[in-house]
């Protein structure tokens, strides 16, 4: 049976039909052609540059999260052991509870054997103390001895209870803070998971062009720091010999009571900084692992805290805390010892050993070494002693 029906018309037989589907087919090849290279674009194809600063802000992010870790790992502790008191507190306050009550029962007792039901048989035998003083005319019957019981029973019900009751306060708080510690732990894991794989999918001449961009960078903050040094130096000099000669003209003035005069005590400071730096010293050549404390191995406010605690001053655990434990010091005033920070988050801190260099515990994957202290953003100095 033959087809009635009207046939299409083809589009590609007519010159416009032809012009509109070539048109709409090339939009369609760009697109598809600009989607492939999106989604197939690797770290191979982008610039050892980016590659770069993808993996510093990576190793950044593990590093705040570490700071973030330490403070979660140090409040778990503080909340671990005040549960335990507490823990105790309860224990004891329990004890005399019911010690409480054991006298309130032998008093009741005594009163039973005698005959009668007593007014302390009455309160052991009532549902709740209040149920019982709600009867106020019997109050009258009951002798010292047992009023004195009664009420250090009541007492000791309503510390218990107390006691109880913070203890289980603190525990919720101690699992918010194994929360948050599980959290920052995950997170640091992740990041440098992150860092390892971007590294990993680099070809052996792209990490070799990576180890020469860091050379070039930890050069050139070398270089910074070695002209913020000499331009320092040279002012110190100027200073040197403006105090000179000023020292020359009171000498000339004063000559006979300068020579009589004691001289001044010794600033004990760089004594505790020369022992900061030795300590420091020391650990050169240790790895980075995040939240160490040492011997072993640093993170970085790890290593700070240990070497300050050598000169016998106690530092905060977190570089978030370490930034307020002294007195602020500006870039050019800048001491052996000092602490110095870094990033707008405070994020990192190391030991400034003198002329622009610093010793720190770097980042995973390396030691803890000197360093420009001009390789990273410096947010501030702080002088602990």
């Amino acid at each position: 049976m033959a087809s009635h029906r009207k046939p299409r018309t083809r589009i590609l037989e007519s010159p416009a039909g032809r012009r509109t589907a070539v048109g709409v087919g090339s939009a369609a090849l760009a697109s598809a052609t600009l989607l492939t290279q999106e989604a197939g674009a690797t770290p191979a194809e982008r610039s050892i540059e980016d590659v770069q600063k993808e993996v510093d802000h990576l190793y950044h992010e593990a590093e705040r999260a570490t700071e973030r870790y330490n403070g979660a790992k140090e409040r778990t502790a503080q909340q671990r052991t005040r549960v335990e008191q507490q823990l105790d507190e309860v224990a004891k306050e329990t004890a005399r509870l019911n010690e409480s009550r054991r006298e309130l029962g032998r008093l009741a007792a005594a009163q039973y054997r005698t005959g009668g039901i007593t007014p302390t048989a009455t309160f052991m035998l009532a549902p709740d103390p209040q149920t019982y003083f709600d009867q106020a005319h019997l109050m009258e019957r009951l002798t010292n001895r047992e009023k004195a019981a009664v009420d250090q029973f009541q007492v000791r019900q309503a510390e218990a209870a107390k006691k109880r009751s913070e203890a289980q306060e603190s525990l919720r708080t101690l699992t918010d803070s194994q929360e948050q510690l599980q959290a920052s732990k995950q997170e640091v894991q992740t990041k440098l998971s992150d860092a390892r794989k971007v590294l990993d999918r680099l070809t052996e001449a792209e990490k070799k062009r990576l180890a020469e961009l860091e050379r070039k960078r930890e050069e050139e903050a070398r270089r910074k720091a070695e002209e913020a040094a000499r331009q320092a130096e040279l002012e110190r000099q100027q200073q040197a010999e403006q105090e000179r000669r000023e020292q020359q003209q009171r000498e000339q003035e004063q000559q006979e009571e300068e020579q009589q005069e004691d001289p001044p005590p010794a600033d004990p400071a760089p004594s505790k900084s020369a022992q900061v730096l030795a300590f420091a010293e020391a650990q050169l050549g240790k790895p980075y692992v995040w939240g160490a404390t040492g011997p072993d191995s640093y993170d970085c406010s790890g290593l700070t805290q240990a070497a300050w605690r050598e000169a016998g001053i106690s530092l905060p655990r977190t570089t978030y805390d370490q930034v307020n434990a002294g007195t602020q010091v500006a870039k050019a005033d800048l001491q052996p010892g000092d602490l110095v920070f870094f990033y707008d988050d405070v994020s990192h801190v190391g030991i400034y050993v003198g002329n622009g260099q610093m010793i720190h515990a770097s980042k995973p994957g390396d030691d803890v070494k000197y360093e420009s202290i001009d390789y990273m953003p410096f947010h501030s100095g702080v002088r602990p002693a």
